[in-house]
């Protein structure tokens, strides 16, 4: 099975997961609230972390751009809101630098052509695919064009789509996620078993990422295999967003950090061993 490298850092089923947090847009467009996020995702040992870039008037269906509702920015439409939530380069230039200082990686998932355009010239070391875009052929390829790593998401996906995306980019430098796609998602939907599904299928780095409530979920997926394991996080989960119910506070990021390393020095290798630790117990207990 390939190794895939993330801004210098190897992502594959030989190596330790490779743990990223969501941002996406629970930093509800404000730039403090991005930094504490950060620094969290930084403290608790995270990898990296990853956010959502969109063109508005591109990704937003004509049917609900003037479609309005509450926000913390008043009443306003659809569209305006979602102008609200998206960072401009400067914006991301400054996340790029405090990202450098702190030592974390930080890329983004892409929904457009537009969008990918503009990460290009922040030069980011890599891109995810959300499950909403796994049909879009176009913007797969264009993706695949900047010739950079990609993270493919999988959720509310059939497995001929998956696979005619995958036959669209390829398998070479490439990662595949699973995923379902609701928020948050209930226990008897995760189905976790499509790792080793998507294991056996591809030859790619398969990992998982999870909208489920708790932790137990994610670090049953890194025992099932995933070298990979996105989460949403939030300061709050309490905090204003449709992201943030199914979003790993602080706290939980770090004791999701320490179960899956737990977990990951738990596996061993598969060999029996007599350890030098029984070895006390072998000769006081064992008779024959």
């Amino acid at each position: 099975m390939p190794t895939i490298m993330i801004n210098g850092q190897p992502v594959g089923h030989e190596h330790p997961a490779y743990l990223v947090g969501e941002i996406g847009i629970n930093h509800n467009g404000d730039m403090d609230i991005t930094k504490r996020l950060i620094m969290a995702a930084k403290e608790a040992g995270l990898d990296a972390v990853k956010f959502q870039k969109r063109t508005p008037e591109i990704c937003v269906p004509d049917d609900q751009k003037n479609q309005m509702r509450e926000t913390p920015w008043g009443y306003i439409s659809y569209l305006d809101y979602r102008y609200k939530v998206e960072f401009d380069k400067e914006q991301y230039r400054e996340i790029d630098r405090f990202c450098q200082e702190i030592g974390i990686t930080w890329f983004a998932s892409v929904w457009d052509e537009q969008a990918v355009d503009f990460m290009e010239e922040l030069d980011t070391c890599c891109y995810k695919v959300a499950s909403a875009s796994l049909t879009d052929q176009s913007l797969l390829q264009k993706i695949r064009a900047t010739g950079k790593p990609m993270i493919l998401s999988t959720g509310m996906s059939t497995m001929d789509q998956i696979r005619e995306a995958v036959a669209v980019i390829g398998e070479e430098n490439l990662i595949i996620t699973h995923t379902t796609s609701s928020y948050p998602c209930p226990p008897d939907e995760l189905n976790l078993r499509m790792i080793q599904t998507l294991r056996n299928e591809f030859n790619a780095p398969i990992g998982y990422s999870g909208h489920e409530v708790g932790l137990v979920p994610s670090v049953v997926a890194v025992a099932l295999g995933a070298c990979l394991v996105e989460r949403h996080i939030t300061l709050d989960r309490a905090m204003w967003g449709s992201d943030q119910a199914a979003s790993v506070e602080p706290q939980g990021i770090r004791q999701l950090v320490k179960y899956i390393r737990v977990t990951e020095e738990a596996l061993g290798d598969g060999v029996k061993h007599v350890y030098d630790s029984e070895l006390p117990s072998l000769h006081k207990l064992r008779r024959v």
